[in-house]
C-alpha cells in the first residue's frame, strides 16, 4: 500500500481506537497559541503591479526600483516600475517543476551595485528524485552569467513537496537557507547526516563557516545551522537585533513563528502542535526536554510563506512588526512584537481571497504581495483612505 494511504488508513484506525497521542496546549512550558482573529477590514487595500505571472514564488527589489520575480515552472523575470514583464531571463537553472518544486526564492546580493550577483533556490532534479539547491550569478541584461551552483541540499529524494526554500543573508555576510522536511522523509530532520528539515548557513560562494554549530561535528553535515524543521516558506532578519526569524509550515495545525539559533532542536516530527493530515497525532506530544519551542503558533494554520520585517512609516503603528503571507486562509497577517513575544496578531485583506506567496517591503516603504496562481499577481499594499 503507498505511504500516504496506509498511513491515512492507520490513523484512522488508530483515532478509532482512542490510542492517539494527546496534545494539551496548556501543559507547563507550552508555547503561545495565536487567537485566530477575525480579518480587519478598511484599514489597507491592494493595487496590482503587474499580472500575467504563473505562479510567482519569490521577489527581490533591484536598486533602480525594478523587481525581480520567479515563477514556480523556471522563470525568472524582471517587473519593471509601470508592471511590464521582461522576457524570461537566460541562464536559470534547470528545475524540478513538480508538486510544490519549481524555482522559488530570489534574492541579491548586499553589495549587489558592484557585483551584480544574484541568488536563486529551486528543487534540483537528479537521478534519485529532487532536493533544495541554490546558485547565483551575475545579472546582465541579457540574463545571469557565471551561473554557480553554491549548495545542493543531499541526499536528492523521490517526491515533489517540502523544499522550504528562503534565502536571508546575515549581518556578517552569510547566508541562511530555509529548507523543508521533503513530505515523505520527515524522521530525517532529526538526522545531521541529511539536508531534509535543516537551515543552513553557508559563505555566499558556498564555502562553510568556520564557526557554524557542527563544524567538529563527526557526522554532521557542517552547514547546518539548526533543525527539527517540517517546511521553513518564510524568513527574514531582525532589523534591530540582526537574529534570524522563521515561519514554518505544520500539518493540520502547528504552523510555527521561530528565531532559530545555531544548533538547536526545533522538534519536528517528534514534538509538534499539529496533527497528521490523517488526523493521527504525530510524535510524542508537544513539549519534550532538549526540543525548542516556538515563539508562536497557529491552529487552525495560515499556511505562511514570505515574511519580512516592516522598517518603513507607509502604515500607522506598522513599524517593528513582521508581516506574513497567508496561502490559506490567504491575505496578509501582522504581528506585534516585544520583549521577543507575539503581543498581537492583525489580519487583513481577506476579502481578496488569495493565496499570498511572498511579503516584501520596497525601497517606497510600500508593501509588496505576491499572489500564487496561474494568473499570479504582483500586489502594492497601500492605506485604504489613500
Amino acid at each position: 500500500m503507498p505511504y500516504a494511504r496506509a498511513l491515512i488508513a492507520f490513523g484512522v484506525l488508530a483515532e478509532l481506537a482512542g490510542c492517539a497521542r494527546s496534545i494539551d496546549p496548556n501543559a507547563p512550558g507550552a508555547a503561545q497559541q495565536s487567537p485566530t482573529p477575525s480579518y480587519t477590514a478598511g484599514v489597507v487595500s491592494v493595487e496590482t503591479v503587474a499580472g500575467g505571472l504563473e505562479n510567482p514564488w519569490g521577489m527581490a527589489f533591484l536598486p533602480d526600483g525594478r523587481m525581480l520575480v520567479t515563477e514556480r515552472p523556471g522563470r525568472l523575470r524582471i517587473v519593471t516600475g509601470d508592471g511590464k514583464l521582461s522576457a524570461p531571463l537566460t541562464g536559470v537553472p534547470a528545475v524540478y517543476a513538480r508538486g510544490q518544486g519549481g524555482l522559488l526564492d530570489v534574492e541579491i546580493d548586499p553589495d549587489f551595485a558592484s557585483n551584480r550577483l544574484v541568488y536563486l533556490t529551486y528543487a534540483e532534479p537528479g537521478p534519485d528524485g529532487a532536493g533544495t539547491s541554490a546558485a547565483r550569478g551575475r545579472l546582465t541584461d541579457a540574463g545571469l552569467s557565471d551561473v554557480q551552483v553554491i549548495y545542493r541540499q543531499r541526499p536528492k529524494v523521490e517526491g515533489g513537496g517540502h523544499y522550504g526554500s528562503r534565502l536571508v543573508f546575515a549581518t556578517d555576510g552569510a547566508l541562511f537557507i530555509t529548507q523543508g522536511d521533503r513530505m515523505d522523509y520527515r524522521e530525517r530532520a532529526q538526522d545531521l547526516t541529511m539536508g531534509m528539515g535543516k537551515i543552513v548557513r553557508i559563505h555566499p560562494d558556498g564555502r562553510i563557516p568556520i564557526d557554524n554549530p557542527f563544524i567538529d561535528h563527526a557526522t554532521a553535515q557542517k552547514e547546518i545551522w539548526s533543525y527539527g524543521h517540517r517546511n521553513v516558506q518564510g524568513a527574514a532578519r531582525h532589523p534591530e537585533t540582526g537574529q534570524l526569524w522563521t515561519v514554518e509550515h505544520g500539518a493540520r495545525g502547528g504552523d510555527e513563528l521561530n528565531h532559530p539559533e545555531p544548533g538547536l532542536n526545533y522538534g519536528w516530527p517528534v514534538i509538534t502542535y499539529g496533527r497528521d493530515y490523517s488526523g493521527f497525532r504525530i510524535g510524542e506530544g508537544n513539549v519534550k526536554s532538549g526540543m525548542e519551542q516556538p515563539v508562536y503558533y497557529w491552529d487552525p494554520v495560515i499556511a505562511p510563506s514570505g515574511m519580512a520585517f516592516y522598517t518603513g512609516d507607509r502604515y500607522a503603528g506598522w513599524a517593528g512588526s513582521i508581516l506574513i503571507g497567508s496561502l490559506s486562509p490567504g491575505g496578509l497577517v501582522r504581528l506585534t512584537l516585544a520583549d521577543g513575544r507575539v503581543t498581537e496578531e492583525t489580519r487583513y485583506l481577506g476579502e481578496i481571497r488569495e493565496r499570498i506567496r511572498d511579503v516584501v517591503q520596497g525601497p517606497d516603504g510600500f508593501v509588496y504581495l505576491l499572489t500564487d496562481s496561474r494568473a499570479g499577481r504582483v500586489l502594492r499594499v497601500v492605506p485604504a483612505a489613500r
